[in-house]
């Protein structure tokens, strides 16, 4: 059976002001939420119902702000051991000393991930000071509970340059998984994204140093689907004809096999984007994946240059990314340099 995967945020608290934040966008006098032990429950029973109609096995993510921040925290990974729910924590490195990390263990934790966001004057400047060092000295920490690590950058202009350096100093610290995903503008700070001949730019230089690290203990993740274009530009990835046309196989999860609770209950579909959908503390979970505007999010035909390509099935970008840079999720993906004139000519 497969996996659905929830991405729950139990609290906004967090050591860190990220430049790149959602919650503290909104500013230091924003009132920081964190759910209640009775909504936590209540919003894993509603989890739970909703994968039982789906057919699917629950995969939860918790995070925040920093999850290890929620009182209620250890309570909430206690239950889902008992339970036998798998989950990841995406959080901070300042609260996970050996004890925290066994206590993780003993709970089921499948894997922890952290953030770096360039090398370490970049990424202090984003995050916050000492926290490079921190991050990079956590890894050992989580490894002797047996817990793997997973490092995740946000990629802007801010420090595209560094993402190559940085996956040398992820495999000399032993981190077990790297990825990256593209940081989400808004209509103000759009000069923050990387034209797309930079990107592509960029993804051609990781490629070198994965090919470099191949034989290393770090897996690198292909997590933006625009490695999807990349390596199916270099023969890497081939579209096999006798697959159904109508049926999405792969790309951006929106709409298909994820979800995002926020620490109100509001649920959305997904938490890069203003995609708010209804509130699990009030909607049936089902009822809101299969309605009205959801489907919003599953319209494929709608989108302006995706619905042409060849690769609409595997692709598409990140909706998220668009709807920041243009104001619509069906926009052209900003970094996507895939010419409109190759598509049509594909398609003639």
């Amino acid at each position: 059976m497969n996996y659905f995967a929830f991405q729950w945020h139990i609290t906004e608290a967090c050591d860190q002001r990220c430049k790149h934040c959602y919650i503290y966008a909104l500013g230091s006098r924003a009132q920081f939420r964190e759910m209640s032990w009775p909504a936590m429950k209540q919003t894993l029973k509603a989890m739970l119902a909703f994968c039982r109609k789906a057919q699917r096995r629950p995969y939860l993510y918790l995070t925040g702000g920093d999850p290890l921040l929620h009182p209620d925290f250890h309570k909430l990974t206690a239950l889902l051991h008992k339970q036998s729910i798998p989950f990841a924590v995406l959080g901070n490195p300042f609260h996970v000393d050996a004890t925290e990390a066994q206590r993780l263990k003993n709970h089921g934790c499948h894997k922890y991930q952290l953030s770096l966001d360039g090398l370490e004057e970049t990424h202090d400047q984003i995050r916050k000071t000492g926290s490079f060092r921190e991050t990079l000295q956590t890894i050992p920490v989580l490894h002797e509970a047996g817990i793997p690590v997973v490092i995740m950058a946000t990629v802007s202009r801010l420090n595209q340059h560094e993402i190559p350096g940085l996956m040398d100093v992820v495999v000399a610290h032993q981190a077990d998984a790297f990825a990256f995903a593209r940081y989400c503008p808004s209509a103000a700070d759009r000069a923050v994204c990387c034209s797309a001949a930079e990107y592509k730019e960029l993804l051609e230089a990781c490629w070198l140093k994965q090919e470099q690290y191949k034989n290393s203990n770090t897996w690198f993740s292909f997590k933006d689907h625009l490695w999807t274009l990349f390596r199916y530009e270099k023969g890497l990835f081939t579209i096999d004809e006798s697959l159904d046309s109508e049926m999405i196989y792969d790309g951006c999860n929106c709409g298909n096999c994820h979800l995002t609770i926020l620490s109100d209950g509001a649920v959305y579909a997904c938490r890069r984007m203003e995609s708010k959908i209804g509130n699990v503390l009030q909607d049936d979970l089902w009822a809101l994946f299969r309605g009205r505007e959801m489907e919003a999010y599953r319209n494929y035909e709608n989108y302006e240059k995706c619905s042409r390509c060849e690769l609409l099935r595997f692709c598409r970008g990140c909706p998220a990314v668009a709807a920041g840079y243009h104001g619509s999720m069906y926009a052209a993906d900003p970094q996507c340099w895939k010419e409109i004139k190759e598509i049509n000519e594909l398609k003639s």
